[in-house]
């Protein structure tokens, strides 16, 4: 039970803004043989009872009876040694480096978290002071660097109380990092961090302290537009593009406060008012890392990541950063980490595990940002699920915005990633709802790398009896919504090509009804004719851009509610138009179509999904039209 309660905590605190971010902190539970502690890269707010490393506390009492080495590097790499070996043989995962700290403290529960309410008073000059006018039974420990020596330096003391007596502290504030609290009973340990979280507010407010990042709502769209796409090459840590994240003006940290502030927003920001590659080349020269918060004066910031996760995440903690610098004013003024502390995290093995492990892998899309219209069922869907599989992040595009939305958290749960898909509103006929979903989308994550134009409709009739407005609807979204789609992906995509090597890809989801006509089908099959037309024309135009456009026509996927809706679907529609001569009902109109297939078998959003990798990879391949017919329509 005492393991399902530390777990129930974790994700009690993990879950909570206020106490956690980027599924940072750690806790514990210990019984008389063993330490149950969370692992490096599992956060708080998913953590379960059999994610615990089961550690032996014999063994794990070795890393402070022997003799650690003098250096740093071999310290660590000691301390590292040490602690997988304590780790039990029926468990895994790397244990956190702070583990020996939490066999320290003497209680069956250990909480460590980084609230930005508690880290303003222990990053305040006046921090110590206060806190033992508010929190005199807690002991403060001022900077030590984190891991092994700020384990040796706590557990000297705690022994030192117990050699005058005194218990071993409930609360122990760090300097710069964050509490740690411990209790023998879960309702005792919530009770303490309730009274801190408490007292703090109390004392903020009697201060006139705001407790709240004082921030605009919205970034200056303009801005975003113009410069978010070039950051991605700009900010770019490796060959691929950055995810760049926008938001509302705040007033950055002006250094650094906490371990967790350097690990994912670096210890400072890039301030400018015109932000340009040379800016950031200086700026890199000068601290030996590309910023990964840009500061643009009372506009916006920026804050960059090889993934979107990574980006959303920088922003969190550069938001905290803000916030804790904000209130650290209040407690005599802000106390950043010195050159040699900040140095160490910069350089430290195990935080660059942390963040590896908390990265995940993919595949070969891995972390490119891609687009697709009529992503909220069907076909668009599917294709969406296996590019998210094969390591895309992808934006959910859809008039559909409930089921955009339901669909991206779908996606998200059958990829096990934070971020692995976000929904966006659009109406691919409509050119302001098709700019505003390219605005947001620069918004969320900087640009895009591939455009999927996959948003299609369908109106089957004969010729004679086909009504106009019909004619226009198909038409308004299979072709002249391709056209607006290309022409404001090809915007975002020039301006972020422009500033690297790299190329993107617009790639128009056809059907093989736009490489032989298509009967009773005339509007479908004339608009997909158009469609290919389009993608010769700009592939030609973008190729200066860096552009690589293509058009991929499937064959048919009667499972997708485009065949199969039982009301509007294509089976129920060819049975009325009568365009399946001697059809009685819909499995006859199925087995017409099949029988036409050479491989036997409709076409799968799998199939395509190849298809669009194919393109994505091959670089020299643009302007074509790719048949996935299972053998249905050949080229020639």
């Amino acid at each position: 039970m005492s393991l399902k309660t530390i777990a129930e905590l974790s994700n009690f605190y993990g879950k909570d803004p206020a106490y956690v971010l980027a599924g940072g902190g750690n806790t514990s539970y210990k019984d008389e043989n063993f330490l149950y502690v969370k692992p490096s890269g599992i956060s708080l707010a998913s953590i379960k009872e059999k994610d615990f490393v089961k550690m032996d506390r014999k063994k794990l009492g070795l890393v402070f009876s022997e003799k650690a080495p003098e250096s740093s590097s071999e310290r660590e790499a000691f301390v590292k040694q040490a602690l997988a070996a304590a780790v039990c043989y029926n468990s895994s995962g790397r244990p956190s480096v702070e583990t020996p700290l939490h066999d320290a403290i003497r209680y069956r529960f250990v909480v460590h978290l980084h609230p930005a309410i508690v880290n303003g008073m222990t990053c305040g000059k006046r921090g110590r002071e206060i806190c033992a006018a508010l929190f005199p039974e807690s002991h403060w420990v001022e900077y030590t660097n984190p891991g092994y020596t700020l384990a040796v330096k706590i557990k000297s003391d705690i022994a030192n109380f117990a050699k005058e007596g005194l218990n071993c502290p409930k609360v122990i504030f760090l300097q710069n990092h964050g509490v740690f609290v411990g209790a023998d009973t879960a309702l005792e340990l919530k009770k303490i961090y309730s009274v801190i979280m408490s007292k703090l507010t109390s004392y903020c407010r009697k201060k006139n302290i705001r407790a709240d990042l004082a921030a605009a709502e919205e970034p200056d769209r303009e801005a975003v537009a113009g410069l978010a796409p070039k950051l991605r090459s700009w900010l770019s840590q490796n060959a691929g593009r950055a995810a760049v994240t926008s938001c509302g003006y705040f007033k950055v940290a002006g250094g650094p406060l906490t371990p967790d502030h350097i690990v994912y927003s670096k210890s400072f920001a890039l301030s400018s008012s015109s932000p340009d590659k040379t800016r950031i080349a200086k700026f890199a020269k000068a601290n030996g890392y590309k910023p990964l918060v840009v500061e643009l004066p009372s506009r916006a910031v920026f804050c960059a990541g090889e993934s979107l996760k990574d980006s959303m995440t920088c922003l969190s903690l550069a938001k905290d950063a803000a916030l804790v610098g904000q209130i650290a004013e209040g407690f005599g003024g802000v106390n950043y980490l010195s050159k040699s502390q900040r140095s160490f995290i910069e350089n430290w093995e195990v935080e660059s595990y942390r963040k590896k492990v908390g990265a995940g892998s993919g595949g070969s899309l891995r972390n490119k940002i891609v687009v697709i219209t009529g992503a909220a069922q069907g076909f668009g869907l599917g294709i969406a699920e296996n590019l998210a599989e094969a390591g895309a992040t992808v934006a959910v595009c859809d008039i559909n915005m409930e089921g955009a939305e339901k669909a991206a958290a779908s996606i998200c749960a059958l990829t096990g990633r934070d971020y692995a898909a976000f929904a966006v509103s659009v109406d691919v006929s409509d050119e302001s709802s098709v700019e505003k979903m390219a605005d947001d989308i620069v918004g969320i994550c900087g640009g895009m790398d591939v455009f999927i134009a996959n948003a299609g409709v369908l109106k089957a009739g004969p010729l004679k009896d086909f009504e106009k407005k019909n004619w226009d609807f198909v038409t308004a979204i299979n072709y002249s919504g391709y056209f607006l789609c290309a022409k404001r992906a090809a915007i975002v995509m020039s301006a972020q090509n422009a500033e690297g090597g790299q190329w993107s890809d617009i790639i128009q989801i056809n059907s093989k009804s736009g490489l032989v006509g298509s009967s009773r089908n005339a509007a479908y099959s004339g608009g997909k004719f158009g469609g290919i037309g389009l993608t010769q024309s700009f592939a030609l135009e973008l190729i200066e851009d860096k552009i690589k456009v293509n058009s991929i026509c499937p064959g048919n996927f009667f499972e997708g509610p485009l065949w199969s809706d039982p009301e509007k679907g294509l089976l129920v529609q060819y049975l009325r138009s009568g365009k399946v001569p001697g059809a009685k009902n819909i499995a006859d109109v199925k087995k017409f179509y099949e029988a036409k297939i050479p491989m036997g078998r409709g076409c799968c959003p799998g199939d395509v999904a190849r298809a669009i990798i194919y393109c994505v990879e091959q670089a020299y391949e643009t302007g074509q039209a790719i048949p996935v017919t299972g053998g249905q329509v050949m080229l020639s």
